[in-house]
Order: C-alpha cells, then sequence, then structure tokens
C-alpha cells in the first residue's frame, strides 16, 4: 500500500523543491565566486603598482620614504619553508607508509590516524604557542626562524601523512604481492614500486601542505617574529613575508602599506600557481 500512495504522489511539489534546491545551490556557488573574484581584484589592482624587478631585489623601505621591496622577507620566507619541508615531509611520509603499509586495521594505527586528524584541526595560533614554549622560551625569550620553520612544520605534518596513506593505498595490492613473490625485500617494495606508482599523488600532498603553511601568520609572530635585515641564518629572528604584510598593512605609513598589498599579491599568485600545478598532476593522473 505504501509503495501504491508513493507512486501517485503528485509530482508538482518535488519539482518545485528540485528547483528551489538548484536556484540555492547556483547563487551560493555564485556569491562564493562572487567574492573570491572581489579579493582577486582588490589585491591585484592595489598590489601591481609596486611591482617590479627592485620589489622583489631591494631592502625594506625606511618608514614613510621610498618604495623598497620585499627581499629579505622572501629569502627568510623560502628558507623557513625549505626547511619546514626538510622537517615536516619525511616525518608525514613515513607516517602514511606506516598507516597503509604497516599498520592498516591495528590498533596503534588506528590511534596515530586519530591524532593526524586532530592535528590537521588544530588552529595554527596553537601550534605557534606550543612552538614558543618548546623552543623559543627554551632559549630566554630568543626568537628564532629555527623556531618558525618548526612551527610550519608541524602543520604541514598531517597534510603529508594522510595525503600519502590514501594515495598509497590506491595502488593495487596486486603489485605489492607481485613484488613480494619475486622475493624483494618489504622496503624495496615500497619505495621502488609502491613511491613510483604513487609519485604524483604523494607530490600532490607535499604541494598541498606547501601552500597551507605558505598564508599563515599567526605561527611566526610567536616563533621567528620578524626581522628588517638580511637573514644571514635561521637562529635569529627573521623576516617572513607574512608577518610583513601583517606589520606594514596595520602601520600609518602610505609606502609600507603599498609594500603590504605588493607582498599580498606575490603570495596570492604563488597560491594560485601552485593550484594549478595541482590540478595539472591531477589531471595528468587520470589520464596515466
Amino acid at each position: 500500500m505504501t509503495e501504491l500512495r508513493l507512486s501517485h504522489r503528485p509530482a508538482t511539489g518535488r519539482k518545485v523543491a528540485d528547483v528551489l534546491v538548484r536556484v540555492f545551490s547556483v547563487l551560493s556557488a555564485a556569491l562564493g565566486i562572487f567574492f573570491l573574484f572581489w579579493i582577486l581584484w582588490v589585491v591585484l589592482k592595489k598590489g601591481h603598482t609596486v611591482l617590479s624587478w627592485s620589489f622583489f631585489t631591494s631592502a625594506p623601505p625606511s618608514p614613510g620614504e621610498g618604495v623598497g621591496g620585499i627581499k629579505y622577507a622572501l629569502v627568510g620566507t623560502l628558507k623557513m619553508t625549505g626547511l619546514a619541508c626538510l622537517m615536516g615531509v619525511p616525518v608525514g611520509l613515513l607516517t602514511g607508509v606506516y598507516l597503509a603499509e604497516f599498520g592498516r586495521h591495528g590498533a596503534f594505527a588506528s590511534g596515530v590516524r586519530f591524532c593526524v586528524n586532530l592535528l590537521m584541526g588544530i588552529p595554527s595560533i596553537l601550534v605557534g604557542l606550543f612552538a614558543y614554549t618548546v623552543i623559543v622560551l627554551a632559549a630566554p625569550r630568543h626568537y628564532s626562524g629555527n623556531a618558525g620553520a618548526f612551527a610550519l612544520a608541524i602543520i604541514m605534518l598531517p597534510t603529508v601523512a594522510r595525503t600519502s596513506e590514501d594515495m598509497l593505498l590506491l595502488v593495487p595490492d596486486a603489485l605489492r604481492e607481485s613484488a613480494l613473490a619475486l622475493g624483494i625485500p618489504r622496503w624495496r617494495m615500497i619505495t621502488g614500486i609502491l613511491f613510483r606508482a604513487a609519485r604524483k599523488g604523494l607530490l600532490t600532498g607535499v604541494l598541498l601542505s606547501v601552500s597551507r603553511v605558505s598564508g599563515e601568520t599567526a605561527p611566526l609572530l610567536f616563533t621567528a617574529l620578524n626581522n628588517n635585515f638580511y637573514p644571514k641564518n635561521l637562529s635569529q629572528p627573521t623576516a617572513n613575508l607574512t608577518v610583513t604584510i601583517y606589520n606594514y598593512a596595520m602601520s600609518p605609513y602610505d609606502n609600507w602599506q603599498r609594500v603590504a598589498w605588493g607582498a599580498s599579491l606575490v603570495i596570492m599568485a604563488f597560491l594560485l600557481g601552485v593550484t594549478l600545478l595541482l590540478r595539472f598532476i591531477l589531471k595528468e593522473r587520470h589520464r596515466s
């Protein structure tokens, strides 16, 4: 009887509901795209006026005098991000290997997976406070680029770990079984076969983690702080783009505000480039 009643229900209500959901979905997507392009337009409009080769090769300007550039902040950002990759990517990759190849359904692996998921949801400012307590306070209030790289590495780790696990699990078990049947050691099978089969997905995870930390400001305020001089090493307060944007945007000086807009455009262009690269990698992966 229920099926009979359902089959004779008028279709008008369902069609109206379908149209309303479609219209609401389209309007929501259009609203999000509108604000996205609005942000892109404002940053491009205000930031392109200072872009030039000297903007990337000049020292920061004095308050109210000249335009200057982001040379020191750019170098410091690249150094800290590179060190963060050296610390966070190997640990995250090995964590993903353990979860996909050794633990899988074990109790310890479930605990590790839970901790990784929890770490992905922790606000970055808490990571900065942790790095501040563990590293900065350990060397009497000594801010440094090393502490900033440590905080960024913690943020990168869960993204690399989860992506690595997911990509390795997509590799067919037939490849594992064939390699082990030929007598290849398990570590050689992982590094020589699984990594090659999932290399594009693993690279995607690394790029995602880099793009995530590229715009982080709060952790660096507690760790690397900032510096108006060339960062010779990372054992001292280190200039970086995000804190430079924060400080210059809040200043009353017009030239500093222009530098902040230009640095914002540089970060936005980097994120856009990483996004396009990820789409290209994923597209090639689906083709193969």
